[in-house]
C-alpha cells in the first residue's frame, strides 16, 4: 500500500482539480439533480478507469509517437469541449428545459473520456512517473482499480456539490452567473490541450 500512496495522491489531485468531468458533472447535478446524473457520474470513473489501464499496456505512449494523430486528437477534444461549454452557458434550468435536453447517459460519459485531454495527461503521467515494476498486465489492472475507486469519489463529491448549490440558485441571475462560470471553465481546458 505504502507504495502506491504517490500515485494515490497524484491520481486524486489530477481527477478532482476543475477540469471537463468536474465542470459538467457539477452542472449537471445542479440542473437535473443528483439521481438523474448518476449514469454520467458511474459512467466516468469507469471510463477514466479502462483509459489508465490500456495506457500501462502503450496505448498511450502509441499515440503519442504519432505526431499527426495527436494533433487530430487535439482538435477533436478541443471542438467538443467548446461545443460543449457553449451548451452549458446557454442551458436553461431542468424544469425548463426542452425534451432533448438530459444529462449525459452512462456511455456517453464512458466514451467521452477518451477524448478528454485531462485524463489521458493524469493516465499517461501515472504510467510513466508511478510504476512500482509489477508486470503490464498487473500495473493496467492497480491503475484500473486506483482511477475507478478515486474517480467514483470524485464524481460522487462535485455531483453532490451542484446538487446542493442549486438550492442556492434560486435567482435567474444566479444560475445564469453559475453557468457561465462552469462554461468558461470548460472553454478554458480547451486552450490549455495545446499548451
Amino acid at each position: 500500500m505504502t507504495d502506491s500512496l504517490p500515485l494515490l495522491i497524484f491520481v486524486f489531485a489530477g481527477l478532482f482539480s476543475p477540469g471537463p468531468n468536474v465542470v459538467m458533472l457539477t452542472a449537471s447535478g445542479a440542473r437535473f439533480g443528483f439521481r438523474r446524473t448518476l449514469p454520467h457520474l458511474l459512467g466516468v470513473p469507469l471510463g477514466t478507469a479502462v483509459l489508465a489501464a490500456l495506457s500501462a499496456l502503450g496505448i498511450g505512449a502509441s499515440v503519442l509517437a504519432l505526431p499527426a494523430l495527436t494533433t487530430v486528437f487535439q482538435l477533436i477534444a478541443a471542438v467538443w469541449i467548446l461545443w460543449l461549454a457553449y451548451r452549458t452557458a446557454r442551458a436553461g434550468r431542468a424544469g425548463r428545459a426542452s425534451a432533448q435536453d438530459k444529462p449525459f447517459t452512462f456511455l456517453q460519459a464512458m466514451s467521452f473520456q477518451f477524448i478528454n485531454p485531462k485524463v489521458w495527461a493524469v493516465a499517461m503521467a501515472a504510467t510513466a512517473g508511478f510504476g512500482i515494476g509489477l508486470s503490464p498486465a498487473a500495473e493496467a489492472l492497480r491503475l484500473f482499480a486506483t482511477f475507478l475507486c478515486l474517480n467514483l469519489f470524485v464524481c460522487l463529491f462535485w455531483t453532490a456539490a451542484g446538487h446542493l448549490l442549486s438550492g442556492l440558485m434560486q435567482s435567474e441571475r444566479a444560475w445564469r452567473g453559475f453557468m457561465t462560470i462552469m462554461a468558461i471553465v470548460m472553454a478554458a481546458s480547451a486552450v490549455l490541450i495545446f499548451l
